[in-house]
């Protein structure tokens, strides 16, 4: 599907599809074929839909209408594949994204090949944060952990938006903060809390940051993203299910209690939320509505 540009309350908004291969590649026969076309169809339809929300992401939907006619010429919502690469470690930041539906991982790659998550980011947040503090460069390694959309924005122009709005300003430097404090959160748990504790904490952040209670992981991932053996994940996640926590079949993962999955996770989760609420700023619906 060719690109095309959406005009979203006055405002020119590109759109592109930057879809899964097996999404956009047709198979042969006349029934793969229809099959592929109605999932591009559905993907259109998702994201025509977001496109009539601007609370998709919760940094974007708290801009004042005025802020948000100012960047919105600069935004492009694309569909985001599951482990797509979206900058290296040491690589310069080209884009920064806004997610809506899908997840991105910052991750630590070590010398060994091995990695760990350090932060994750949805709805509610960003990618690309050196931007906005005079870096060209990420730490770590920005890789897509659930497939979904998010807004693309240039690093080039978000940093002037940055330097003209004080708005913009503001409501970034406190989820730079947030963004620490998950950031130091998920040190610290990694290496003093029991793995239940730790997947539990993981899957709510998770869940967080996307619009259902639903996640399309694997146990292989979710081992990769707590740097732990892939059995010690699968003990652990068989527990939860079997307690009614969570219910897990073949890579997808459902929460079926919160408040007891809450209670079984450490600390860390409840420290890193609070944080989130506490200092940015609730979505501003009157006023974009």
């Amino acid at each position: 599907m060719n690109d095309s540009d959406i005009v979203l309350r006055g405002w020119p908004l590109q759109v592109s599809m930057i879809a899964n291969k097996s999404t956009h590649e047709p198979c042969s026969g006349p029934h793969k074929n229809k099959v592929w076309r109605n999932a591009q169809r559905q993907e259109l339809i998702i994201m025509l839909t977001l496109q009539s929300d601007l609370h998709g992401n919760h940094l974007l939907g708290a801009l004042p209408p005025q802020e948000w006619a100012a960047i919105a010429p600069h935004l492009e919502l694309v569909q985001l594949r599951t482990e797509q690469l979206l900058c290296d470690s040491g690589q310069r930041i080209h884009h920064v994204y806004f997610p809506t539906t899908a997840i991105v991982s910052l991750l630590h790659t070590m010398e060994d090949g091995g990695s760990v998550e350090v932060a994750a980011v949805g709805r509610e947040g960003m990618t690309g944060v050196p931007v906005l503090t005079g870096g060209d460069t990420m730490p770590t390694r920005v890789q897509v952990q659930c497939a979904g959309v998010a807004y693309r924005m240039s690093a080039g122009a978000l940093r002037e938006a940055f330097g003209r709005s004080d708005f913009l300003r503001r409501i970034m430097l406190l989820y730079m903060q947030a963004l620490l404090t998950q950031v130091a959160q998920t040190a610290a748990c990694n290496r003093h809390h029991s793995l239940s504790k730790q997947l539990a904490r993981w899957l709510l952040i998770q869940i967080d940051r996307t619009p259902n209670d639903q996640l399309k992981v694997t146990q292989q991932m979710i081992a990769d993203m707590l740097g732990v053996r892939r059995e010690g994940v699968t003990e652990a996640a068989g527990k939860l299910h079997d307690a009614g926590l969570i219910h897990h079949s073949r890579g997808c993962i459902r929460v079926l209690d919160r408040a007891a999955l809450e209670a079984n996770a450490c600390e860390c989760y409840g420290i890193v939320k609070r944080e989130f609420d506490r200092i940015l700023p609730k979505k501003r619906v009157a006023e974009v509505a």
